[in-house]
């Protein structure tokens, strides 16, 4: 984990694309780490866990738009290869409810131009965190400036007016999501 946390220190080029490559491949190789150091009756459940997040992660290609709706996010790696597939095949994405934690990639990930909220859209924000070796969680400082160094500049501002990425949840939804991402016309109608 200490390779991990020395590899997102170093300075990386200020494309998104690049960053989020970056972030994928150490979220991989910490993946790998775990398995590796970990017992070997957990080896085969972790690594199906996770092959199944990565192959799941593809969007459908039929579709011109999705719609975030109850978004409680998940593994990091999940959602920078969905996204980045989405932004490979140039869909966009209506949010019209709850994005939390890592489904709020999504913002550093697919252009602004390609995204738009609805009235019932809410992000949730919190710092990158993981299991310790006792099995608690700990913010992973390492992980949490990546994701902040991610998101576009409204964003960082917002969050950082609100003290940054802690363990506490801070929500973004109103005038002021508005104010950073156009609305969606018309508003879609909840189903």
């Amino acid at each position: 984990m200490a390779s991990l946390c020395l590899a997102m220190r170093t300075s990386l080029e200020s494309k998104p694309e690049a960053k989020i490559t970056k972030l994928r491949h150490h979220v991989i190789t910490a993946a790998s780490g775990i398995l590796h150091r970990g017992a070997s009756h957990m080896r085969g459940p972790i690594a199906t866990f996770l092959a199944g997040n990565l192959l799941l992660a593809g969007a459908s290609p039929g579709h011109s738009a999705i719609r975030i709706v109850n978004d409680r996010g998940g593994p990091i790696a999940y959602y920078i290869e969905r996204y980045e597939k989405m932004r490979a095949s140039h869909q966009s994405v209506v949010i019209d409810g709850l994005c939390a934690s890592a489904c709020t990639i999504v913002l550093a990930t697919i252009a602004a131009d390609n995204i738009c909220v609805t009235s019932r859209a809410k992000l949730a924000f919190h710092a990158a965190w993981e299991f310790g070796r006792s099995g608690r969680t700990f913010t992973h400082q390492g992980a949490t400036r990546m994701l902040y160094s991610m998101y576009p500049s409204p964003v960082q501002r917002w969050l950082d007016s609100r003290g940054g990425l802690t363990s506490r949840t801070i929500f973004l939804e109103g005038k002021q999501l508005h104010g950073m991402y156009r609305g969606c016309v018309p508003d879609m109608q909840a189903n």
